[in-house]
């Protein structure tokens, strides 16, 4: 009980103490998109990988990111350990991105670290608000050359076995700004490793990274892909 209190004590007051930081780029007057994405970028890595360190959970990556940016990162969604793990392996390949969100979560009580982390918002239930939500990502990216994006393509956390549907945005996002789309796989169901840790021994969960997938058939390449890890690792 108390080690369960004492992880989201910490997780928490590590996570007011970034908002901080990011507030510092975020509300920088003199600082542009590109350098300020990158520093929001590496002060999510370094707060995702100070978290692995107090859980003892070590990530092992089956395959390679990509040497090239402006790839858009499609994953399974299961856990709040999702993004820390991701960010994790993206802070060993220097990536640069940005996650998309659900409006809803930036007017959380955790609100603030994804609206000052840099992530950008989507209301999928608002026609405008999505045309809008398109429009900033063309502009980003169009401004910001090293950029990647992050995203969950069944939109919320599915705790059953494979994945859920998809929905259109990871694809319409990629092929609006020809982004190549590689798939990443979490084969490890992070709820239950999260709700264990602190571990006195190391933890590792697995992730899988795979070639670049075909946009118009991006669900059917994705299970293909997922089935695949899941063979692997059996």
């Amino acid at each position: 009980m108390l080690r369960t209190i004492g992880k989201y004590i910490f997780m928490l007051e590590l996570g007011y103490k970034y908002i901080r930081v990011f507030k510092k780029t975020y509300f920088h007057p003199f600082i542009s998109q590109k350098p300020a994405y990158k520093q929001l970028s590496l002060d999510r890595q370094a707060y995702s990988n100070s978290i692995l360190e107090f859980l003892n959970i070590e990530v092992n990556l089956i395959g390679k990111l990509p040497e090239q940016n402006k790839i858009l990162y499609a994953m399974n969604h299961r856990s709040l350990l999702d993004i820390i793990v991701m960010e994790h392996v993206f802070s060993k390949y220097g990536k640069n991105g940005v996650w998309i969100a659900k409006e809803e979560l930036f007017a959380a009580i955790y609100g603030g670290f994804f609206k000052y982390s840099g992530c950008i918002s989507v209301n999928i239930e608002n026609r405008k608000g999505l045309l809008s939500f398109f429009k900033k990502i063309k502009s980003t990216l169009s401004k910001v050359d090293d950029l990647n994006i992050y995203i969950f393509p069944e939109g919320e956390r599915h705790k059953g076995d494979g994945i859920l549907e998809f929905q259109s945005g990871a694809a319409k996002i990629a092929k609006a700004n020809k982004l190549d789309i590689v798939p990443i796989f979490i084969n490890d169901t992070l709820e239950s490793v999260f709700k264990n840790a602190p571990y006195k021994e190391k933890k590792i969960v697995h992730i899988h990274v795979g070639d670049i997938i075909n946009t118009a058939r991006l669900e059917d390449d994705y299970k293909n892909f997922m089935n695949k890890a899941k063979e692997e690792k059996q």
